[in-house]
C-alpha cells in the first residue's frame, strides 16, 4: 500500500476542496438564476385559466381536498405580481394539481435544476389514445382531400 504525503504543497486541503465546490456550485446557477417567482406564478394563472373551474371552484375544491380554508382571495395573492409577500404554499400543490389536472406549475420548479416531470402511466395512455384520435381524424381528413385531387385531375370525359 502506497503512503500518502501529507507534506505535499500541492495537496489540496480539506478547505480548499470546499471552495472549489462552493465556486463551481454558484458557477452552475449564478446568484438570482432560481429566481422562479415570476414564471411560478404565471404558471398558476395558466392552469387557472386552463381549467373549466371558476377561481372561486378551484380555491372550495382545493379547500375540501387539504381540509384548510382556501379562499379565491388567497388564490389571486399567490398569482399577483404585485404581491410580492404572498407565496403559493408548496403543502397545496398536490390539491391544485388534483384539481386544474395540470403540472406546468410543477414543471416551473423542476427544469431550472435539470428535474423532469414525467406524467403517470395512466395520464401517458390517455394523452396516446387522443394522440391516436387526432392522427385518425387527420388521415380521414386526408383521404378526402385526396379523392377531391382524384376528382379535380381526372382527365376530362372520364
Amino acid at each position: 500500500m502506497k503512503k500518502r504525503n501529507f507534506d505535499n504543497p500541492n495537496q489540496p486541503t480539506l478547505f480548499d476542496v470546499i471552495i472549489r465546490e462552493q465556486t463551481r456550485q454558484s458557477s452552475r446557477h449564478p446568484a438570482g438564476s432560481l429566481d422562479i417567482d415570476r414564471r411560478f406564478r404565471a404558471a398558476v394563472s395558466e392552469a387557472i385559466k386552463g381549467c373549466p373551474l371558476s377561481r372561486y371552484e378551484v380555491a372550495a375544491k382545493m379547500s375540501e381536498l387539504v381540509g384548510v380554508e382556501i379562499t379565491e382571495s388567497m388564490l389571486n395573492s399567490w398569482t399577483a405580481e404585485s404581491k410580492e409577500q404572498h407565496r403559493f404554499p408548496a403543502i397545496f400543490m398536490p390539491a391544485f394539481f388534483e384539481v386544474t389536472k395540470t403540472t406546468w406549475p410543477y414543471r416551473v420548479l423542476a427544469n431550472p435544476v435539470g428535474l423532469y416531470i414525467m406524467e403517470s402511466p395512466a395520464a401517458l395512455r390517455s394523452e396516446m389514445a387522443a394522440l391516436d384520435e387526432q392522427i385518425k381524424k387527420l388521415k380521414t381528413e386526408r383521404k378526402k382531400r385526396q379523392a377531391f385531387l382524384n376528382i379535380v385531375d381526372a382527365p376530362p370525359g372520364a
